[in-house]
C-alpha cells in the first residue's frame, strides 16, 4: 500500500498563497537580566573559542547548506541565560538553574491551563554562510514527567528587518503534561513557518535570511526541581535553487549496512488517534529501524501500553512519541530526531546533504540516514508506489552504484528492503520541483534527511560529519 498524502504536503501547497501576517504568541518568556547577561558576556570572554566557529557545525565551502549547533560546554556558556545554567559532564546541557518567572499555558489539544516555572536561553546570533531561503530547527533532550520545552528562531533578512520570534516546535518526550505541538499561522508577510520549517514566502524576489538566534525555554512544575536537560540546539539553513533534475553524481562506493527491517503496512489500523495508523507511518517506522541499528530500543516497560497482539511494538511506540498533535501525523521532521535522541547517548539532528556522494560518505563510515522524497510510479522502477511525501532508509549503495533502501511502504518486513535504480532515486531526493499526476508542479524536499548517531562516533565516523558539516 502506498503511503498516505502527509498533511506536510498540504501545508506546504499552501504556502505560496499565505497572505495573512498572523503570528501565534508564545508562553511568556523573561527578559534575561542584566546579571545574567554579564555573566554570559564574562564567560565568553574567558574563552575565545566562545565564538560562533565557522570550522563546526557547518557545511563546507562553497555549498548550498549551512548547519549550526550548539552542544558544547563553551557553547551553552556563550548564549544569553535568564535562569539557565550549562552543566559540564561527557554530555554538556543547559538546565534550569533558578526559573526567571512563572506562565499559565493553554494546551490547545486538550484545553487544559496549567502553570509552569520557566527559565530561557538565546543563542549568540549565527550569520549564515548560506543567505537562506528555508531553516529548519533540531534539538536534543531529555524531559523528565512534569517538563517540557520551546525552541524559538528570530532572524534578520539582507533588507535589515527582523522577523518576530518564531515557534519551531513545543515539545516533550512523553505525551501526559502537554500535546507535543508545531505552531501553525506564523508569517510576518515576508516567510512564514510551515510546521516545522521557516520558509521565505517569495525566494523568486531575492530575499533571504542572512542570520538567526534561536531561544530555548525550559518548563517545570512549580516548586519542582526537574528540569529538562537540552544536550543539543541548532538548524540548518539553506538555500537549495529551483530544479526539476540534478548532474548525475559518479558511483564510489560498494557496501551495505545490516540495519532491522520494519513495515510500516504491519500496522495498517492499528492506533488511528496517530495518523490514521501505520500507513502513514514512514517517519518514525524508519526513526525505529535507525534507533535499532545503534543498538537501542525502549524498553518492556516502555511498551508496555501496547497490545501485545501487535507485531513489531516499538513501531508504535515511536509513532506516538513522534507525533505532532496539530500537525496531526508523525512527520514532523525535527520531533522524530528528538525522539531518536532520548535513547542513551544518542545524536540526531535534520539536515539537507547536497549530493548523493555526501550519503556514500556517511554509508562508507556505517552511518545510515533516512531520507524524505516525493515521486510518481513511474519514476521509481520497483517501488510499485507513487506518493507526495515519503521517509526511506538509505543502507547501502551496490556494486553497480544503486541505493539500496529500507522502504518502510513495504507489504511486510522481509519486502522491507529494496534497490532502486540511482539515477532515479537520486532526482526524486534531490530535485526541489516536480510534476505530479495531474501535471501540476509541485515541490520536493531537496534532500532532506535525519542522521543519527552516537555521542561518541569512531573517528571514521566524526570525520564523515563533519565532511557534511553536521559536526
Amino acid at each position: 500500500m502506498p503511503p498516505a498524502t502527509p498533511r506536510r504536503t498540504v501545508l506546504a501547497a499552501l504556502a505560496a498563497a499565505a497572505g495573512t501576517a498572523a503570528t501565534t504568541a508564545a508562553p511568556a518568556t523573561a527578559a534575561p537580566g542584566a546579571r545574567a547577561d554579564e555573566a554570559a558576556r564574562a564567560a565568553c570572554a574567558e574563552d575565545a573559542a566562545c565564538a560562533d566557529r565557522t570550522a563546526e557545525g557547518h557545511a563546507p565551502a562553497p555549498g548550498l547548506v549551512d548547519n549550526r549547533f550548539w552542544s558544547t560546554y563553551t557553547d551553552w556558556r556563550c548564549g544569553t541565560p535568564a535562569g539557565t545554567r550549562a552543566v559540564a559532564g561527557h554530555r554538556p546541557g543547559l538546565v534550569i538553574d533558578s526559573p526567571a518567572g512563572r506562565t499559565d499555558y493553554t494546551d490547545p489539544h486538550t484545553g487544559r491551563t496549567s502553570t509552569w516555572e520557566h527559565a530561557a536561553w538565546t543563542s549568540p546570533v549565527h550569520t549564515s554562510t548560506v543567505p537562506a531561503t528555508e531553516v529548519i530547527a533540531s534539538w536534543n533532550a531529555h524531559t523528565p514527567p512534569g517538563t517540557w520545552l520551546q525552541v524559538e528562531l528570530r532572524g534578520t533578512y539582507g533588507d535589515g528587518t527582523e522577523t518576530p520570534w518564531f515557534v519551531m516546535g513545543r515539545w516533550a518526550a512523553g505525551d501526559a503534561d502537554i500535546r507535543r505541538t508545531s505552531v501553525d499561522d506564523q508569517s510576518d508577510g515576508k516567510a512564514s513557518v510551515w510546521t516545522d520549517t521557516f520558509s521565505i514566502d517569495d525566494p523568486a524576489g531575492g530575499l533571504r535570511l542572512v542570520s538567526y538566534r534561536l531561544r530555548l525555554t525550559l518548563y517545570r512544575r512549580p516548586g519542582t526541581t526537574l528540569t529538562p536537560t537540552v544536550r543539543r540546539l541548532g538548524a540548518m539553513a539553506s538555500d537549495i535553487p529551483d530544479r526539476f533534475t540534478v548532474p548525475a553524481s559518479v558511483p564510489g562506493l560498494d557496501r551495505e549496512l545490516t540495519v532491522p527491517r520494519y513495515s510500516q503496512n504491519t500496522h495498517v489500523g492499528q492506533y488511528p488517534e496517530y495518523d490514521n495508523g501505520g500507513e502513514a507511518w514512514c517517519s518514525p517506522t524508519s526513526s525505529q529501524m535507525i534507533v535499532e541499528y545503534w543498538e537501542r530500543r525502549p524498553t518492556a516497560e516502555d511498551l508496555a501500553w501496547v497490545n501485545p497482539d501487535f507485531a513489531d511494538p516499538q513501531v508504535c511506540h515511536a509513532a506516538r512519541f513522534t507525533y505532532d498533535y496539530q500537525y496531526e501525523g508523525c512527520g514532523n521532521w525535527p520531533f522524530n530526531a528528538a525522539y531518536a535522541a532520548t535513547y542513551p547517548d544518542m545524536n540526531a539532528v535534520v539536515t539537507r546533504l547536497r549530493s548523493l556522494t555526501e550519503l556514500e560518505t556517511l554509508i562508507r563510515a556505517g552511518i545510515p540516514a533516512i531520507t524524505s522524497q516525493s515521486f510518481r510510479k513511474e519514476e521509481l522502477t520497483g517501488a510499485g508506489y507513487g506518493t507526495s511525501g515519503h521517509l526511506m532508509t538509505v543502507i547501502g549503495f551496490t556494486a553497480a552504484g544503486d541505493v539500496i533502501a529500507n522502504d518502510p511502504a513495504s507489504p511486510s518486513n522481509e519486502a522491507v528492503r529494496r534497490v532502486y535504480r540511482r539515477r532515479e532515486w537520486e532526482n526524486i531526493w534531490l530535485r526541489t520541483k516536480r510534476y505530479n499526476a495531474s501535471g501540476k508542479v509541485v515541490s520536493g524536499t531537496g534532500g532532506v534527511c535525519y542522521l543519527y548517531f552516537p555521542d561518541r562516533p569512531t573517528p571514521v565516523q566524526r570525520k564523515a560529519l563533519q565532511d557534511v558539516g553536521v559536526l
